[in-house]
């Protein structure tokens, strides 16, 4: 995940210096009786002790030296180095192998023929300065992991982002990309909804570039002057068709063990079946240059030093994918530390290990942020403390492809962990700058008390409150979002901090997404700089320690956050969730569901009056192509009236438990709503899924399938709305409403029983 970039602080001071005297005085916990809280800070104080950001360091050091993909031996290395670091600290630890279908290149080419032939070098040299860049060895070339093969000499044409709205202008202009190679840029969207789209379209091949506009010398100076992409540096990345499965291709829904069925590679889901290539920009200008046709819309032309063409005739190119189809090994390393009250409830905290090339921020600097976790409290442990729940602690493997690592681990335990699992936390990237957090909403205000519990090292405000000032700030802008201006209302108005949904791009998706287990994501950034060297060779220790994070004091942030969401939720009294912010959130959600019939209705009315009135004929340029839009479908009435019923139940029963939970965290039937809430996530799901992905169970939240990471909320009704796919629209707010139905039924009985 790229972060986003925010200099928000200083025009938010009065928000958070009128705060500070609410983050002086210990607030109520969730979950625990004002003694056990007092205990719990206590607890917690010395945890921060133990923790140190030059150990961090050199863990990042060791850890990133070699390139780290999948299969490598610098990856397996390393799992040996964590299954080590986590005995000698006290966990029972071991490594848990699994293997999967992991294509690397064998052949790549890329050509411009004709007049003014060029190959591109898919290289990408050292940089003077950074040792690390130079020590390749034992890496890969730049690659688009499960995307199709061929060898294939085509024209080329240039398709902007490559997402639907491109292939809509693109068509009014004339154009389409049948039998031809698209070039694309990073953005705009997920990576591997680009080779797709291409391919719906007719392509035959899909060329990714990165444009200076949006992460080279157009955003800051580039690497080494300063932290953006330099002229060769490639994103590599994953094409695997993820929105519809994550995990291993050939055992869908199964762990990928010794002795598992595969499925043949024909069959499939998530393979895509053109061949792709990431390229650099400074290959990227060739072939960009080289094309003719009309001049590029205004928006699709990016920064570098050329006219930008759509082409589509005229350059013609070459291009080979060949790939070792082979399986590769995975070695998830978990480490144990078995509750004293509760063994059987297990908070499992995660981050991956595996890199595209060295990933010294992705994911390497929260994978040592996270081990700085396990070390501290192994020392705890050592000085006599025990957890009351069961505490595991996972360092994944494969994520970078496809979530390979977690998801077979969870498809695995599957039944074990639905009965046990009581809450994942997450994290992968980590950055200098502002907490991130997307979460399940039952968690939110677990997540805004271990924020406020957490300082900024740059400012002295708690992590939360500066959170909170940068969401203000940033919806005052032009181009900000009706949710960003949404949530800086409720943060106005005193709040839990606003939690991002559950999307797709990281190790919660399993857990989540197919599991119904209530998890969160965290992360700090938007003043890291390390969006510029993304999934390149440059993403090394020298580059991070310069522009990521300074001095490490957000690895000791990372550290103290995620320690204190699991020490919170392995001690508390009661299961720390809550449930009004949920209510909340999803009947606002309805509501955006019901404008969005309203304003594709007014939308259609409107193109179609146009049509008919020839307005687009008269309004375009006549002495360049350009066709009219199609004609929409205009939505008819729908009943979300089983929605409207599930929502007004869902509210009365999730404050009548929240004020029954803050009463009598320490009720003599904890132990009983704690068996409740471990699986009340997983009221939220349904076993048969969405349209066709069944995959993804959760009707609440999930990536979008035009999205990619991207979350879509009520995602069974509003990508059917959207599709204008009416009937399914109908039968997924009838399922919907029932899992909000049976999520309520779970929370009158946790009610009733802690009334006694």
């Amino acid at each position: 995940m790229t972060p986003r970039s925010s200099h928000l602080w200083s025009g938010a001071a009065a928000l958070v210096l009128a705060s500070s005297a609410a983050v002086a005085a210990p607030p109520a916990m969730l979950g625990f009786s004002a003694a056990g809280a007092d205990a719990e800070r206590a607890l917690e104080a010395r945890f921060d002790a133990n923790l140190s950001a030059d150990a961090i360091r050199e863990r990042l050091r060791r850890m990133s030296s070699e390139p780290n993909q999948v299969g490598s031996p610098h990856d397996r290395a390393n799992a040996e180095f964590t299954l080590a670091q986590y005995k000698a600290w006290g966990w029972d630890a071991h490594i848990e192998v699994f293997s999967v279908l992991y294509p690397t290149p064998r052949t790549e080419l890329l050509e411009l023929t004709g007049p003014s032939p060029y190959a591109a070098t898919l290289t990408e040299p050292p940089i003077p300065g950074d040792e690390t860049s130079s020590r390749q060895a034992g890496g890969l070339p730049a690659y688009l992991a499960y995307g199709g093969e061929g060898d294939v000499t085509a024209p080329l044409i240039y398709v902007n982002y490559g997402m639907p709205a491109d292939y809509a202008a693109l068509q009014r202009l004339g154009l389409d990309v049948k039998g031809k190679i698209v070039i694309v840029r990073y953005g705009a969207g997920w990576r591997g909804l680009k080779p797709k789209l291409a391919y719906e379209h007719g392509a035959v091949g899909c060329i990714i570039y990165s444009d200076p506009a949006d992460d080279g010398y157009g955003a800051g100076d580039a690497y080494p002057k300063g932290a953006s992409r330099p002229e060769w540096g490639v994103q590599r990345g994953s094409v695997m068709d993820m929105p519809v499965e994550a995990g291993d291709p050939l055992t869908p829904g199964y762990g990928a063990v010794e002795g598992a069925p595969r499925i043949d590679r024909a069959q499939a889901n998530t393979i895509l079946h053109i061949p792709a290539l990431p390229i650099s920009y400074g290959d990227a200008r060739h072939f960009l240059a080289a094309l003719s046709g009309p001049v590029a819309p205004r928006g699709w032309r990016g920064a570098l030093p050329i006219t930008y063409h759509v082409g589509g005739s005229g350059a013609t190119a070459h291009l080979v994918v060949q790939s070792d189809w082979n399986q590769k090994p995975l070695y998830d390393v978990i480490a144990v530390m078995r509750g004293a009250r509760e063994p059987d409830q297990w908070v499992i905290r995660g981050n991956h290990r595996d890199g595209w090339v060295f990933g010294a921020q992705d994911p390497l600097a929260g994978q040592t942020a996270l081990m700085e976790e396990a070390r501290s409290l192994g020392a705890l442990a050592k000085a006599g403390w025990r957890p009351a729940r069961t505490i595991v602690y996972a360092s994944w493997d494969g994520e970078e492809p496809g979530l390979l690592g977690s998801t077979e681990w969870a498809e695995t335990h599957a039944k074990e962990l639905q009965s046990k699992a009581v809450v994942y936390i997450n994290s992968d990237t980590n950055d200098r700058g502002i907490l991130r957090v997307e979460a399940s909403y039952s968690l939110q205000r677990l997540v805004d008390e271990a924020g406020a519990a957490v300082r900024d090292p740059e400012t002295g405000a708690s992590v939360r409150d500066r959170a909170m000032a940068e969401l203000q700030v940033a919806a005052l802008a032009p181009d900000a979002t009706p949710e960003l201006k949404s949530h800086a209302k409720l943060a106005a108005a005193g709040g839990d901090l606003p939690v991002g949904d559950m999307g797709s791009g990281s190790d919660y998706t399993p857990f989540v997404q197919h599991l119904g287990i209530a998890s969160v994501n965290i992360a700090y950034g938007g003043e890291g700089q390390s969006g510029g060297v993304y999934h390149s060779a440059y993403d090394t220790f020298e580059h991070f320690e310069r522009f990521g994070d300074p001095g490490f004091a957000y690895g000791v942030v990372m550290a103290e956050t995620g320690g204190r969401l699991v020490l919170r939720a392995a001690d508390a009294d009661l299961l720390p969730l809550q449930f009004s912010d949920a209510a909340v959130t999803v009947a606002a959600q309805v509501a955006e569901l019901k404008r969005l019939v309203v304003t594709q209705r007014e939308h259609a009315t409107t193109v179609d009056r146009l049509l008919d009135q020839k307005a687009f004929a008269l309004a375009a340029d006549p002495t360049l192509t350009s066709g009219p839009p199609d004609r929409e479908e205009a939505p008819p009435d729908i009943d979300f009236a089983p929605l409207d019923a599930a929502i007004i139940r869902l509210k009365a029963s999730a404050r009548a438990y929240d004020l029954a939970a803050a009463a009598a965290p320490a009720s003599a039937n904890a132990q009983r709503v704690d068996v409740i809430l471990q699986g009340i996530e997983q009221a939220l799901t349904e076993p048969r899924g969405l349209p066709g992905r069944p995959w993804y169970r959760h009707l609440i939240y999930a990536p979008g399938m035009l999205t990619g990471y991207g979350a879509k909320t009520l995602p069974g009704v509003r990508e059917a709305i959207e599709g204008r796919r009416w009937g399914e629209a109908g039968d997924y707010i009838e399922r919907t409403a029932a899992v909000l139905m049976a999520m309520s039924a779970k929370l009158d009985e946790a009610t009733r029983l802690l009334a006694g």
